[in-house]
C-alpha cells in the first residue's frame, strides 16, 4: 500500500493482494521506520458507517471504509472511494501499472486501462 499527502489530501494505493487483504482481513497496514520512532498508516473496515472517514493518533494514520464496501472492492470494477471528511480528501485507489519506466515491482497491481501517460 502507498501513501501519497499533499496539504489536506490523503490518497491510499492498493495492489491486488492489499485489498484482496482487505476484504479477508478487514486491514492493511505499513509502517515506516525512523531511528526516532515509527510512522505507520493502516486501512480499516468498520462497521456502521457510510463513507471513508480517518484519524491520526500515536503516529498512525487510520483510515476507515464502510466494511460492506471492503467486503466487495476486490470483486468489483470500482476503482476509487473518496469523501471529504472533517478538513480532509481522503482518497483510497486500486494501484495500476504505470506506462512509464519504473524500477518498482508491479507483478501485483491491476492492468492500466489508459495506454498513454
Amino acid at each position: 500500500m502507498k501513501i501519497r499527502i499533499k496539504g489536506n489530501t490523503i490518497r491510499l494505493r492498493l495492489v491486488k493482494t492489499e485489498v484482496k487483504q482487505l476484504q479477508e482481513q478487514g486491514y492493511v497496514e505499513e509502517k515506516t521506520e525512523f531511528s526516532s520512532g515509527e510512522f505507520s498508516y493502516r486501512l480499516e473496515a468498520k462497521e456502521g458507517i457510510q463513507d471513508l472517514e480517518a484519524q491520526f493518533s500515536n503516529n498512525k494514520i487510520t483510515i476507515y471504509i464502510p466494511k460492506s464496501e471492503a467486503l466487495i472492492w476486490y470483486d468489483t470494477d470500482l476503482i476509487t472511494y473518496k469523501n471529504n471528511f472533517e478538513k480532509l480528501l481522503l482518497l483510497i485507489e486500486k494501484d495500476f501499472v504505470c506506462l512509464d519506466h519504473t524500477d518498482e515491482d508491479q507483478s501485483d497491481n491491476y492492468a492500466n486501462p489508459n495506454t498513454k501517460c
